[in-house]
């Protein structure tokens, strides 16, 4: 390599660098641009940032800022009329069918911004700590001290079901089951979805009292499903208090180890002998996502002491919850299908 080429190779590093360094600078463009509502003012035809501004009544140089730094990452994009929406703009919109406005808003929650300076502390000791600083589980203490981050968190989880429920209903052969748990299932977007694919169905939706309270209405009196469906507050911690054909864990096993642990041993209490236990995943091996995979890891590592699985560390913990992998195949691109049975 010539002195040329290697100041062209270093040139090319130090660009990646810098720009990975001020990664945080795109995710408050992301979170400014959707709490000021941007996206959804802009409609199909380009508009001026003075237009825009003047509509939603902010600055319109700091307007003009914030639309040019998000274009260079494909978050609209500037024409001579003004901007206009992108591929990637429109799923800020809530409306949109692939809408990921409330997942942006959940990982960038004011919660987030105090965590990522403890990950070196995470890294050297093994934990990421969150009790020992605040006294409390995260999630104990994201529905008492920030409610309203509680409410972005289920919304979140109802747009992420949303891009995979259909994959997983086609992956889920539920032909022999009578009755599923839907364990820590939010407010239901995928046990509405089961019991829609499959007419013999019955579902209950367990999650805490906070969350059910919310569940999708399809599944509350009066809903279109509500004849089939039973919603349960509760923690899977605690107990799991229902007799079923089968239970469902989609992307919960996720918080510390011993917890999964715990969230399994109990469901294998509350089912019969021949009950069949389900885990949907993110898996980080083999993920064609593995920017988004991998940054995920880090954060559930600082919030609940969490993990994305690898095949060893779900396997693991299945193995420590006395149960064994019955079979493990993709879903889709980022999700993984596992079933677990008793060892025994």
């Amino acid at each position: 390599m010539t002195i040329q080429e290697k100041d062209i190779t270093d040139h090319g590093a130090i660009i990646g660098v810098r720009e990975l360094a001020l990664s945080a600078a795109g995710a408050a463009a992301l979170r400014a641009a959707v709490r000021i509502g941007v996206a959804e003012k802009l409609g199909d035809q380009p508009r001026t940032p003075a237009e825009l501004a003047a509509a939603l009544g902010v600055d319109t140089e700091m307007l003009g800022r914030l639309l040019r730094a998000l274009a260079q990452h494909g978050v609209f994009t500037q024409t001579g009329d003004g901007y206009a929406h992108t591929a990637t703009s429109r799923l800020l919109r809530e409306n949109d069918p692939n809408s990921l406005k409330y997942y942006v808003l959940w990982v960038t929650e004011p919660w987030t911004w105090e965590l990522w300076p403890h990950l070196e502390e995470a890294v050297r000791n093994g934990r990421g700590g969150f009790e020992e600083k605040y006294g409390t589980d995260f999630f104990s203490y994201l529905h008492k001290n920030w409610p309203a981050s509680a409410e972005v968190f289920n919304k979140a989880q109802t747009e992420l079901s949303r891009l995979a429920t259909h994959a997983v209903a086609a992956a889920l052969d539920l032909s022999g089951v009578g009755t599923l748990v839907d364990v820590a299932g939010g407010h239901g977007y995928t046990l509405a979805t089961l019991l829609e694919k499959n007419p013999h169905l019955d579902g209950v939706l367990f999650d805490l009292p906070p969350v059910v309270a919310e569940a999708d209405s399809r599944l509350r009196d009066g809903g279109d499903l509500a004849a089939r469906a039973r919603i349960v507050g509760g923690s899977c911690l605690d107990a799991i208090p229902v007799e079923a054909d089968a239970y469902l864990f989609k992307n919960i096993l996720e918080w510390a180890d011993e917890n999964s642990v715990t969230a399994l041993r109990n469901a294998a209490r509350a089912g019969r002998p021949d009950s069949r236990f389900f885990i949907i995943t993110n898996m980080i091996d083999g993920s064609p996502e593995i920017k988004f995979t991998t940054g995920t890891d880090l954060l559930f590592l600082l919030n609940s002491d969490g993990r994305k699985h690898t095949t060893e560390t779900i396997t693991a913990v299945v193995r420590k919850a006395d149960m064994r992998v019955v079979s493990m195949r993709p879903v889709n691109s980022y999700l993984h299908l596992l079933e677990a049975a008793p060892s025994t």
